[in-house]
């Protein structure tokens, strides 16, 4: 991802840690249920670290009950192949998935819908099997990216979930509804 999707790197850390500037400026197009679960990041934010080029992620989330290794694509198209000019991102998916496999960690991957009005975030995670404790519950709720009749990995965006509607799960308060659909 070149200079262009470093911006969309720094969108979403912006918004996972609760920085209320970036929530603000981002939240213009949103619903009211997604501009709420947008803004409980403010008082449950994440720490947010770019990794790029050292971890083989764009981004590590961490925070007292969840933490995420995340890798950021972005596209004006609603269909990303992984092996797309070169088979790079396909390659990367699969280390990440064996190093996911060995640590128990699940990995997540945000995809930005360029000029989408709406929540344009859309969050799978990378098919595992064996997750354990209070990741299970996050883990089984996420939608998996799938994979081509090649067997190669493809981001479907309208396959995704809503990152509101992920923060939704993750900062859930036991008195309060969930967001619909």
């Amino acid at each position: 991802m070149g200079k262009k999707g470093s911006i969309y790197e720094r969108e979403l850390k912006g918004i996972l840690s609760g920085d209320l500037g970036t929530i603000e400026k981002f939240s213009r197009s949103l619903n009211e249920k997604e501009y709420y679960w947008y803004r409980s990041l403010i008082s449950k934010p994440f720490m947010v670290v770019r990794a790029a080029g050292s971890l083989g992620v764009d981004l590590i989330a961490i925070r007292e009950d969840f933490s995420f290794p995340i890798e950021v694509k972005s596209s004006s198209t609603p269909r990303i192949n992984f092996t797309h000019g070169s088979s790079r991102a396909q390659e990367q998916a699969k280390h990440l998935m064996e190093e996911c496999k060995r640590t128990g960690v699940v990995a997540l991957y945000a995809f930005r819908l360029k000029n989408y009005r709406g929540d344009p975030w859309r969050i799978f995670a990378l098919p595992l099997e064996g997750i354990r404790g209070r990741m299970r519950y996050v883990y089984n709720v996420l939608p998996k990216i799938p994979y081509t009749p090649q067997g190669n990995f493809v981001l479907l965006w309208e396959k995704g979930m809503p990152l509101s509607k992920f923060i939704s799960y993750l900062n859930l308060e036991s008195d309060e509804d969930d967001i619909e659909d």
